[in-house]
């Protein structure tokens, strides 16, 4: 195989000696002309040895800064004009990188490798996953096959356009993922098998969710404010509306309890829609 021009393939890694050693010298062999960055996110085993014997570049933190700062430091020293994203974990085959580079060809902006479920790790994941993918569908108003796959082909000026916006940790490819929606760039999803990781996940189940819910709800009002105001807005209505009808009914009267439920749910909504406004002005020059 040989690489397009300018292609660069960007592994942020944290402890993964085992998997670069299979995937790197993969890679390589697939992919000569290409640019093979490794980010050592503050490794403590032999991470950057191992990537200056396979003859690829490195790029180190002094300590570990996250996944998405190992992405951002990756994004911003890449010299392709197409970026591919993968994991040091051995999830990731240099094989399939090719098949995302086909469809990115084909005119998508975002091409992003789509686990199936029996490859995701366990099925509290994939359960965690199936939920996030469904939520963040309805926010966007797009279907989302995959919402956390770190393994994608994306066009480099697109990618950087929103680099401001990622976070450090490992929600970078959620925010990624509904900025380009937000800002109309085509994505499309590629099926691909994902082999076990090798060496043991940095993810802690419940202190990882946790705030990785939080954060899609965040990433919600950034993109997509009156998805999550709206509804606010219209439960605070409605229960206002039932419990003026339950007073009315009771003591014939208006009480303090339905105006404070009225007013509040007037303020969310025009909070929602300043939100709204406020939001547009990040994709105003989406186009560039």
């Amino acid at each position: 195989m040989s690489a397009p021009t300018a292609l660069s393939i960007i592994i942020p890694a944290r402890d993964e000696a085992a998997g670069l050693r299979v995937l790197l010298p993969q890679l390589r062999t697939d992919w000569p002309a290409a640019q093979i960055l490794v980010v050592d996110d503050g490794s403590t085993d032999h991470t950057r040895l191992l990537c200056e014997e396979c003859g690829v570049e490195v790029l180190s933190h002094p300590r570990s800064l996250g996944n998405g700062a190992a992405v951002k430091t990756g994004a911003r020293a890449a010299r392709g004009a197409i970026l591919v994203f993968m994991d040091g974990d051995g999830q990731h085959r240099a094989a399939d990188v090719g098949r995302l580079l086909t469809r990115l060809e084909q005119g998508f902006d975002m091409v992003v490798g789509t686990r199936a479920r029996a490859g995701q790790a366990g099925a509290h994941r994939a359960l965690a996953n199936g939920f996030y993918n469904r939520l963040a569908s309805w926010m966007v108003e797009s279907p989302i096959e995959d919402l956390t796959s770190g393994f994608r082909a994306v066009r480099a000026e697109r990618f950087r356009r929103f680099l401001y916006l990622l976070p450090n940790t490992f929600s970078y490819p959620t925010t990624i993922t509904m900025s380009f929606f937000r800002a109309g760039y085509p994505v499309a999803y590629e099926p691909i098998v994902a082999p076990p990781r090798i060496g043991r996940s940095h993810l802690r189940i419940w202190r990882d969710g946790t705030r990785f819910l939080l954060i899609i709800f965040k990433i919600g009002t950034l993109h997509s404010p009156l998805k999550i105001f709206l509804p606010i807005s219209l439960l605070l209505f409605l229960t206002g509306c039932g419990w003026y009808g339950y007073t009315f009914v009771t003591t014939h009267r208006f009480t303090n309890m339905s105006a404070l439920l009225f007013i509040n749910a007037l303020l969310v909504f025009l909070i929602g829609l300043v939100s709204e406004q406020i939001t547009a002005l990040n994709y105003r020059d989406s186009d560039r």
